[in-house]
């Protein structure tokens, strides 16, 4: 009985995460339009829902992200949401497959990946503001990184033909990206996983709300 009612306390906790993910996905404040991609701000609730209750819950967090991503891409398109949304895939079904790694597998990547992050920076960090700091940013550059790499691995050619530049061109236009967006984003995520994150981890203690690793 007692196991039940945390694991339906942690079900609760981890579905008002996702509520907070799917409100941001759907307002100008989650995915922030730029001329040629979404900047997001979504990725901050993934990186506390998964410090707070272990890697299952940053994957569940990271998948409806991602969900919201390819929604996103697809009802509001822009240059690259070819690269983001199976339904405007130009390479038929094996671009389809590659968009969903890039808006939904990335995703999920970044919620078990920032559930670990957190677990291996606390045991090296006694100082749990610092620990946060690291966490976010880490997960934020992470998040970045996976997403324009997987852009540039996987649709290296159709993102020259999008931005009509040679595809020896693409990486350095990666690049430009991930400085004007990710490490944005970086900051801002460092700066509210430390501020939200203290606040909710009290909040979780005093609840004492489980966390299940697996």
């Amino acid at each position: 009985m007692k196991k039940n009612k945390k694991d339906t306390r942690w079900m609760v906790s981890v579905a008002l995460m996702a509520a907070i993910i799917i409100v941001l996905a759907n307002t100008p404040l989650g995915m922030i339009q730029l001329p040629v991609i979404k900047a997001t701000t979504v990725h901050i609730p993934v990186i506390l829902g998964a410090l707070l209750f272990g890697p299952l819950a940053g994957g569940i967090l990271g998948g409806v992200f991602g969900v919201c991503s390819l929604a996103s891409n697809t009802m509001a398109p822009t240059l690259l949401s070819f690269a983001f949304s199976p339904f405007l895939s130009t390479t038929g079904l094996l671009g389809s497959l590659k968009a969903v790694w890039v808006s939904v597998g990335c995703r999920i990547l970044l919620g078990v990946a920032a559930a670990w992050i957190w677990i291996l920076v606390t045991k090296f960090l006694k100082n749990q503001i610092l620990s946060l700091v690291v966490t976010g940013f880490i997960s934020s550059i992470l998040h970045t990184f996976l997403v324009m790499g997987s852009i540039y691995l996987l649709f290296a050619s159709q993102y020259a033909q999008a931005k009509e530049v040679a595809v020896t061109a693409v990486w350095g236009l990666i690049m430009a990206t991930i400085a004007t967006s990710g490490i944005p984003e970086a900051i801002a995520a460092t700066v509210l996983v430390a501020a939200v994150g203290k606040v909710l981890l009290k909040f979780t203690a005093r609840l004492k709300l489980p966390v299940r690793q697996h």
